[in-house]
């Protein structure tokens, strides 16, 4: 058996709600009652917290979700003193459910021995000059399969190099096909249908200091120091945050990472320790994870929290000359993964003005294919003798439980399109694309609350950058991925409703699962809990300047 998730079931937001009214101060104004009259809060009784379990039987090739109750926690897992008994934990089984499975960080390195140990893969890099093996690299792709667990690797190979993370991404192995079978771990399919010359050494090709790499970094950049001799202006209690009037928690999970709670204004995937891009006094999250086994594992300083930006806002009067300006200040936590070659950073951006703005820096190595000589190719940039990069994308969602200007126990909100006479109050409609010439923009509002102008209260989703697949309609892709065709959705929130293209999408037999089976059930959207999924992406057609290592792009 391996444990493959293990995390805290999110409780009831409602509860949440009630809960931190209850217990902590930035929340407790809204629990304000006119006098004599009863309180809407009885006796607050919190639920019995819930984990669950995604767990795998590779003997049986079966995947099963466990919900369990945890209903006594001893008292050295709250903070008790050390001195107590060992922590023990009674649980009874709710809920479970067998699904297929995703494919897990363990089994890409199984299968990279694997492939490298296959006798007919030893004769084909022979035939390439290659026979030292742990030059080698193979890189795992999972293939849609809905009755096997199976996987296509890509292949590439070092030069030899005294250089110690000497880049094995510019030297791309062509014409081997293999195909995994992830349960059993065999090579069930191998072919050496060509031969392509490995690509000549690029002496770009690493991206270390120069000491490390016989060349010659940048010596004309002064040091950029900055300093907040009276400490941040953000308290931290645990993984809940105060700053300015911001409220909220921090959260992680292995699957979605960064995970910002209980986000309130008003009231009042590896460690960061080995770089982190943030300056100032910055505050770590530590995320922690289980292994195969069960056991937990801890990634230090895994999210990072930091103030900074530049100007809030400035005038100048042109008949006096004088000038009056502020300077911004910004909240900022983030955190960045690495998926083989790419690294993503996620930032979540707070403002003073009651703004929250999301941001991606895509950075890392580009995927390369290589070259015949005199050969090109119309899809792709030529970065290197030898080596091109084809033209791809990346796609992001943002998932966004909205609660705006809600009373503890409230959930109310509505939708409507830019503020126009277009309003849409089923889900089965509520499928949208950006347009930069009309300025598109939605706006969800609470149908119970009024701003000082008494207008209705409300946030307003303003898109950046963004795309939409290239592909064809009939793309085999779209079929696990159909939630890519609309930039915004909306729909009813449901507790099972998490993520957009379903849980396990690449061995689930149900084409279409996710959102574009959820928007089916035309639920309806007034005055109701709803949730937005604002899908961005970026195209991206690789540069020379994109090589060895890509500045980071923002979007």
């Amino acid at each position: 058996m391996r444990f493959v998730e293990v995390v805290l079931n999110e409780p009831d937001k409602r509860v949440v709600a009630v809960a931190d009214a209850y217990f902590f101060p930035p929340y407790q104004p809204m629990l304000d009652k006119p006098k004599g009259k009863p309180s809407m809060f009885p006796t607050l009784q919190l639920p019995y917290r819930q984990a669950r379990l995604v767990v795998y039987n590779k003997r049986t090739n079966v995947t099963s979700v466990w919900v369990v109750e945890l209903s006594e926690v001893h008292a050295a897992a709250r903070g008790g003193k050390k001195s107590l008994p060992p922590l023990y934990q009674t649980f009874r089984l709710l809920w479970y459910e067998f699904l297929p499975l995703k494919l897990d960080a363990v089994e890409y390195a199984e299968c990279e021995a694997t492939v490298k140990e296959h006798a007919s893969f030893i004769e084909a890099m022979k035939r390439r000059g290659i026979e030292d093996m742990d030059r080698v690299m193979v890189d795992l792709y999972e293939v849609d399969s809905p009755s096997r667990r199976l996987a296509r690797p890509l292949v590439f190979c070092r030069t030899e190099s005294d250089c110690p993370l000497e880049n094995g991404y510019a030297r791309p192995v062509e014409g081997i096909h293999v195909l995994v079978d992830m349960q059993k771990m065999q090579v069930i399919e191998f072919e050496d249908r060509y031969l392509v010359p490995l690509p000549p050494p690029d002496p770009l090709r690493n991206y270390t200091p120069a000491s490390s790499r016989r060349g010659v970094d940048r010596s004309d950049v002064k040091p950029l120091l900055i300093s907040q001799p009276q400490g941040p202006s953000f308290r931290v209690n645990g993984y809940a945050v105060e700053w300015q009037k911001w409220n909220f928690r921090v959260g992680f999970t292995p699957r979605e990472g960064l995970v910002i709670h209980t986000n309130d204004y008003g009231k009042i995937c590896h460690s960061l320790k080995r770089g982190c891009d943030c300056l100032g006094l910055i505050k770590y999250f530590d995320a922690h994870f289980t292994n195969f086994h069960g056991g937990v594992e801890t990634i230090e300083n895994c999210v990072c929290m930091h103030e900074d930006h530049g100007v809030l806002w400035k005038h100048q009067d042109w008949r006096t000359g004088s000038t009056e300006r502020r300077r911004s200040r910004r909240l900022t936590v983030s955190f960045f993964c690495t998926v083989a070659n790419y690294e993503y950073g996620f930032y979540w951006h707070f403002y003073q003005d009651g703004n929250i703005e999301s941001e991606v820096k895509l950075t890392g190595i580009l995927s390369l294919s290589a070259l015949d000589a005199g050969e090109t190719r119309r899809h792709g940039t030529v970065i290197a003798p030898g080596l091109y990069a084809p033209v791809h994308q990346h796609f992001f969602v943002a998932r966004l439980d909205m609660d705006v200007d809600c009373k503890p126990g409230e959930g109310l909100n509505q939708i409507n399109n830019n503020g126009f006479s277009l309003h849409q109050n089923s889900s089965s409609y509520a499928q949208r694309d950006c347009n930069s010439l009309s300025a598109r923009h939605w706006i969800v509002r609470n149908t119970r609350t009024f701003n000082r102008t008494g207008q209705l209260t409300g946030y307003k989703q303003v898109p950046g950058s963004n795309c939409l697949p290239l592909a064809g309609p009939d793309a085999k892709f779209l079929r696990r991925a159909a939630f890519l065709k609309h930039n915004l959705w909306v729909t009813q929130f449901h507790p099972d409703e998490c993520f957009p293209g379903g849980e396990f999408p690449n061995q689930n037999p149900r084409i279409g699962e996710g959102l574009p089976t959820w928007v089916k059930q035309d639920r309806k959207l007034e005055d109701t809990d709803i949730v937005l999924w604002y899908v961005f992406g970026v195209t991206h057609i690789p540069r020379l300047e994109d090589w060895p290592v890509m500045p980071v792009a923002n979007m």
